[in-house]
């Protein structure tokens, strides 16, 4: 499938959802497409209406179509609605109250029904939370995944975590300021007090900080510091397996045979539990005697 390059919006009469990613705190980020859209879009659907007055205020320049309120709250009852107003060929404009819509943000819903649709869906890239964190966090970028927001009940969080114990990519998670604490306590019990990790707060913003290290040495700041501001927090991943070597276990094999056990069994019980090669423990055994 070869790649399409899009008219402009409005240029050719056809109606298309265009996603676009607004300041996660620098107003200055603002790209030109999102100032022209704002201004040209036949409809903005917004998360917050009063979030979007404020970017446009800062800006300097008004919306000039219709504002209609999107979020999580109304998503299901209003995504045929929306739908058909770009099906009858108006430019829709969503936006959420920072970054790009659909990631972590409303926006998902109405690109899944757009596509099942066959409507056009488009994007203006722009500022990324996930991205700008991961980027400065100094842990590896080459792999990473976005795991969003923990679950907030304990049991359920510890669950969410058992299953990332073993994840080797840089994980990025979002939390609020005031979970930070036992979401930090909880990664140091489910990866240990050594995994480094990196906080975000505050990115791009006036007060932005990145407090980088090991989970124990962030859990101990966050004990102490009363943290404010859209917090990041990323994790390296797990450090890769050292696999069991048959010389790391000739001292089992040789406990079970001072028990009274042949060495032939002793090797073949030690070897089955530890799923290594007999044979090349037995020789392991020998050599060191």
């Amino acid at each position: 499938m070869t790649g399409q390059v899009l008219p402009a919006p409005g240029q050719d009469g056809e109606g298309r959802i265009v996603l676009a990613a607004t300041p996660i705190g620098n107003i200055g980020d603002a790209s030109p497409r999102l100032v022209e859209l704002l201004q040209t879009a036949d409809v903005v659907a917004a998360e917050d209406t009063r979030r979007l007055h404020r970017l446009v205020q800062a800006l300097g320049i008004t919306v000039g179509g219709r504002i209609i309120s999107y979020h999580e709250h109304n998503e299901a009852s209003r995504t045929a609605d929306l739908l058909g107003l770009v099906g009858g060929g108006s430019t829709l404009l969503m936006v959420t109250d920072a970054g790009m819509p659909a990631v972590s943000d409303p926006g998902f819903r109405l690109v899944e029904a757009a596509v099942e649709a066959g409507l056009v869906v488009t994007a203006v890239p722009g500022p990324s939370a996930v991205l700008t964190a991961l980027a400065l966090s100094g842990l590896p970028t080459d792999r990473f995944c976005f795991e969003g927001f923990l679950p907030r009940k304990a049991g359920e969080r510890a669950g969410r975590l058992k299953e990332l114990a073993a994840e080797r990519r840089t994980m990025v998670f979002f939390e609020a300021p005031h979970r930070l604490e036992p979401m930090l306590r909880a990664l140091h019990e489910a990866f240990g007090p050594d995994r480094r990790a990196a906080v975000a707060r505050e990115l791009t913003k006036l007060h932005e900080e990145v407090l980088r290290g090991p989970l124990q040495e962030l859990l101990g700041w966050a004990e102490s510091s009363e943290v404010r501001g859209e917090i990041a927090v990323v994790v390296a991943g797990a450090p890769e397996a050292v696999p069991d070597r048959p010389e790391d276990h000739v001292e089992a094999v040789n406990a079970l045979v001072a028990q009274g056990a042949r060495l032939k069994e002793a090797v073949a019980a030690v070897a089955e539990d530890k799923r290594l090669s007999k044979r090349e423990l037995y020789a392991a055994v020998l050599a060191a005697r």
